[in-house]
């Protein structure tokens, strides 16, 4: 990044980690001139040279006596650092922190007062983590979804409870056209934590998402430090969705708001109700053994099914039921939506990942979790919002 500082050099500014001091060699014009007066003389934090720097820390430059021309900082791979300039010239400040087990090399120049040049150049490494913590992203990069996929992000490993403020800032949902949504801490159906950003409303057809994670040197607790930044992005699809009528066992498939036709299937019998709510698709199987002891059915059964399209990560899905021979007619399945072959297809092809599936009707009485799957539309706006660490 450039920055102009009036008439003189322009500054070149990449973000700092830590504390160099950098000792200033003259040059340039009137470099050793006693009238002129010393050199501006350049400090880096942490000093030049240092072995272990502390993980957290930021990196500064600052120019005493003068004003910094340029600061160009990089790692051992050649990536630049961002950082700002102050408005009087004097400091420069990195965006992030550094990160583990990195060797940062710094390049600073000055101008002194009375127009003296100085530059210095210096490096200092950082500590090794004990633990780092990665993340899984859903969707992934240049994935294109349907039009109620959150943005899912799922860490290796426990972010504590007041470290989440700080990892939830660095990350920014950026769209085109812009979309309202927030922030929300999840317990994925796993265990683990994960944190989702859902818009307000559905995403517009079209709608193109980037998803930035300035990570880098940010620490997660007993989870570890983040070692890396992230920055990835996905469009939405078409707008598919599909609503199933327990009572009527039909499932409906809808485009742009119109119904486009529908099929018949069996829901979960009166001992085992299909869940209501919006569900999210989440993922989808062309072949899938449906196995008993998965749902906590013991050994009841083994069926090889077709065309499996996944609600809940427990368990509720859309599929073929070759084996089922009251399909539209009676509701007698364990929870999923059972259809013939031909219409699992006709659905599993209709619907994409991050599509929605509406259940109504439906004498469940138990609300899904928002971690058990992609299940952020089982919440209303107002509490969605009560989930972000960053609230009030």
């Amino acid at each position: 990044m450039h920055v102009g500082l009036g008439r003189r050099p322009v500054l070149l500014i990449s973000a700092l980690m830590g504390s160099l001091a950098l000792s200033a060699c003259s040059g340039g014009s009137g470099g050793g001139s006693d009238d002129v007066g010393p050199a501006a003389k350049v400090t880096v934090s942490p000093a030049a040279g240092t072995k272990e720097v502390k993980l957290g820390s930021p990196i500064s430059v600052k120019a005493d006596g003068g004003k910094l021309t340029s600061v160009e900082v990089k790692d051992e791979k050649g990536e630049k650092v961002e950082g700002k300039l102050s408005g009087d010239g004097v400091t420069w400040q990195s965006a992030g922190k550094v990160k583990p087990k990195t060797t940062y090399t710094v390049k600073a120049a000055a101008e002194s007062d009375k127009g003296r040049k100085s530059s210095s150049t210096a490096t200092f490494s950082t500590q090794q983590a004990p633990k780092v913590n990665k993340l899984t992203n859903t969707p992934q990069n240049g994935q294109t979804v349907g039009t109620g996929m959150p943005v899912s992000i799922l860490f290796d490993h426990k972010i504590d409870r007041d470290k989440r403020a700080e990892v939830e800032k660095n990350f920014k949902v950026t769209s085109s056209p812009q979309v309202e949504g927030a922030w929300g801490w999840v317990t994925d159906y796993s265990g683990q934590d994960r944190l989702d950003w859902r818009p307000k409303t559905y995403w517009p057809s079209g709608t193109k998402v980037s998803v930035k994670g300035s990570l880098a040197g940010v620490n997660s607790g007993e989870g570890g430090w983040f070692a890396r930044d992230y920055d990835y992005g996905f469009t939405i699809g078409a707008d598919h969705k599909a609503v199933i009528d327990v009572p009527a066992h039909t499932l409906t498939m809808y485009e742009d708001g119109k119904p486009v036709g529908s099929v018949k299937g069996s829901a979960g019998s009166p001992e085992a109700p299909t869940r209501g709510g919006i569900h999210t698709v989440r993922s989808k199987n062309a072949d899938e053994t449906m196995d008993s002891s998965t749902i906590g059915y013991g050994n009841q059964w083994m069926l090889d099914a077709k065309w499996v399209t996944h609600m809940t990560a427990s368990g509720t899905f859309l599929h073929s039921a070759p084996w089922n021979n009251s399909i539209g007619v009676v509701n007698n399945s364990h929870g999923c939506f059972g259809m013939t072959t031909e219409d699992a297809k006709r659905t599993y092809d209709f619907l994409p990942i991050g599509s929605t599936v509406e259940v109504k009707g439906t004498s469940s009485t138990v609300k899904t979790d928002v971690g058990n799957g992609l299940e952020v539309w089982q919440e209303t706006w107002e509490q969605w919002q009560k989930r972000s660490a960053l609230k009030g």
